[in-house]
Order: structure tokens, then sequence, then C-alpha cells
């Protein structure tokens, strides 16, 4: 079964940067679409990012368009997130999760919900303070 290892999370200064990591073992990473969200505290789980099965095709929750970056190195089976010019509402849990060829990742439509990806790691703690 795929597993999935978050890492990177960290107390940050407003405008400051993070890069977290979604490490994947036990099937190739390469075979899924890799999600990124995130769940703060009294809030809903919210898309922020995801990224095809090839790293071809990406896209973004409008509050980190231009901010976040997300890639993936699937040699490593790893799937990066470069979160800069952070800001205190990005304070929250992230995630990342895979789902397998029916989950679309592209600009053809926004970022499928939480509940179409299969496999979650158990999140990583990021704090933006003021």
């Amino acid at each position: 079964q795929l597993q999935l290892v978050e890492s990177g999370g960290g107390l940050v200064q407003l405008g400051g940067s993070l890069r977290l990591s979604c490490a994947a073992s036990g099937y190739t990473l390469g075979d899924y679409t890799i999600g990124w969200f995130r769940q703060a505290p009294g809030k809903e789980r919210e898309a922020v990012s995801c990224i095809s099965s090839s790293g071809g095709s990406t896209n973004y929750a409008d509050s980190v368009k231009g901010r976040f970056t997300i890639s993936r190195d699937n040699a490593k089976n790893t799937v990066y997130l470069q979160m800069n010019s952070l800001k205190p509402e990005n304070t929250a849990v992230y995630y990342c999760a895979a789902g397998d060829y029916r989950v679309y990742c592209g600009p053809l439509a926004t970022i499928q919900g939480w509940y179409e990806y299969d496999y979650w790691g158990q999140g990583t703690q990021v704090t933006v303070s003021s």
C-alpha cells in the first residue's frame, strides 16, 4: 500500500518561506496525481495545489497562486511544495494525498476535492507568525 510522509513544516515569520516534502513508499509515486491540502483549526480541509502524475500539469488555489510552487521528482518518489511570502492565514496542518488516474489535475478544472484522493500522509504543521 502506498504510504506518504510529509516533512518540512515549522514556525516561520510573515513573509518567510518553507518547502514541504511528501515522500512515498510502497508504490511508485509517479503513478499518482498528488494534491496538497490544508486544514486550519475549526475550518474545513481545503485544496492548495495539485500536480499530475507526469508533472506536466499543475493547479493552485487562487489564494496561493504566485506564491506557492508544486513540483515532483519521481526518481526520488517525492513531491514538494515551495511556499513563499507566507501569511498568518496560511497557518494550518498541511497534508499530501495521492489519487489514481481518475483524479484530474490541470488547467481545465479546479482542484478536485479531498474526497477524491485515496492515500494520505499524517500532515505537517505550518505556523506563520505576524
